[in-house]
């Protein structure tokens, strides 16, 4: 069979649909690029907030023509719509035209679901505590040319209001660091050039070991193992309350990891961290931030944030909006507050109209574009290891440095010849916008 497969959401997605593309390849399947070639296509859900289920819908619709009109013999979705609305009766009745669902855990039974014979709509549902760590000996089909995602853990234990990813990845269950280390050489080996560790909190890991083994000793024996092969190492989604002053100085004494905090914060003011359920104020996010930058004075900060939460006041935001301006942010995003039935938070008093949360969310943006233009001019005249990943005209190469990652943050444009896609070289800052930088190799 010759599959498609479409991933929408968040990396630990990205690394599940590898892991079932390296399934069915070594189950003697192709894959393709373009759906219309494809007999079988899969489309790999996210279902953390509403629009993200819409989007997985039109998206499974949109690949269902192919179904009707092209050679498409099976459509499959997988991931967290799928879990998300495992009990729903009407599940299968609401999309005839998926013939397999596979929650988050069934990543095992893609063959099975790519080769089923029957005529009934087949339902893969495992419990998402009992999914076992990928199997090293099986090789992922990478989506990606010079870097890679590594899980360190699955599931998760806090009890944030607005979230539902326990109940669809499980608890908090941490991976051998040895697994990783294993992995992170082999994708080196493959010319690999940046391995970027996720999870749902990644500083979380190794809450869950007996010997207290804990972010910062992955991060020291990764930097260890991959000291010679110029590569980078970067983390994502840490959480305030983990992310310690250990993992802070194991970044700050190890060139090869980047300076660069992702700390999604969701919000400022601590009245609304507390309807969150996160469980530190905006005096700790302040030390925090504070204690980054002594250790780290270069370090890059990046961060996600929630407007429009329930119960959300003018006063409340006035604190967020000040927080981000005191701060200063290499990069942020916001999200307006997504409400659902099945969310602890939809039972919080005082919800904030559309339009005043729309109005927030624009505010929090116009804020930090002039914040963010005049973070990257400070760069100007600077230089910069960057690695180069596209050529898109004569003259003009794409990549990132160590302070950008790859989808959510600006590029670097590389104005050069005769570079070679995939290695990196020198950059010297001679622009600076909102969210890009710009320069000449040095």
């Amino acid at each position: 069979m010759i599959i498609f497969l479409e991933t929408l959401g968040c990396s630990r997605n990205q690394v599940d649909s590898e892991i079932m593309l390296g399934k069915l390849v070594a189950a003697g399947h192709s894959t393709t690029d373009d759906p219309a070639l494809a007999q079988v296509i899969i489309v790999n859900t996210c279902g953390f907030i509403s629009t993200a289920s819409d989007e997985a819908v039109d998206v499974i619709l949109e690949m269902a023509k192919f179904k009707q009109n092209g050679i498409c013999e099976k459509l499959i979705a997988t991931g967290c719509l799928s879990q998300r609305y495992k009990d729903d009766k009407n599940l299968v009745s609401t999309l005839p035209e998926v013939d397999a669902f596979l929650g988050t855990a069934a990543c095992e039974q893609i063959v099975k679901a790519v080769e089923n014979q029957e005529d009934k709509t087949l339902t893969f549902f495992p419990d998402p505590n009992k999914r076992p760590f990928q199997d090293l000996l099986e090789q992922r089909e990478l989506t990606t040319d010079f870097y890679a995602y590594i899980k360190v853990s699955e599931g998760c234990n806090r009890k944030c209001t607005y979230c539902i990813i326990p109940k669809l990845r499980g608890t908090q269950r941490s991976r051998p660091g040895d697994d990783i280390c294993r992995e992170a050489k082999d994708l080196v080996s493959r010319n690999i050039k940046e391995i970027i560790l996720t999870a749902e909190n990644t500083t979380d890991y190794g809450q869950d070991f007996q010997d207290e083994t804990g972010f910062e000793h992955v991060l020291t024996s990764l930097a260890g193992i991959l000291d010679n092969e110029h590569a980078w190492i970067r983390f994502l989604y840490t959480h305030p309350n983990s992310l310690t002053e250990p993992v802070i100085k194991a970044v700050k004494n190890h060139k090869n990891i980047c300076s660069y905090y992702d700390v999604p914060i969701q919000h400022a003011s601590s009245n609304i961290l507390k309807k969150m359920g996160r469980p530190y104020t905006g005096e700790d996010l302040y030390t925090l931030f504070k204690t980054i930058r002594k250790v780290d004075p270069e370090a890059a900060l990046r961060t996600t944030i929630i407007v429009g939460f329930p119960g959300e006041s003018e006063e409340d935001f006035n604190i967020l909006i000040k927080f981000i301006e005191d701060i200063r942010f290499n990069h942020l995003g916001v999200f307006t507050y997504s409400d659902s039935e099945d969310l602890n938070s939809h039972l919080l008093k005082d919800h904030v109209p559309q339009e005043i949360a729309e109005k927030r969310h624009d505010m929090i943006m116009e804020a930090q574009a002039k914040i963010s233009k005049k973070v990257n001019e400070k760069l100007l005249g600077k230089v910069f290891e960057v690695l180069v990943e596209e050529n898109p005209e004569s003259g003009v190469y794409l990549g990132r440095t160590m302070f950008q990652t790859p989808d959510v943050d600006g590029i670097t444009f590389i104005y050069a010849n005769g570079l070679e896609i995939g290695t990196m070289v020198n950059v010297r800052i001679t622009e600076a916008f909102e969210y890009d930088i710009a320069g000449v190799t040095a």
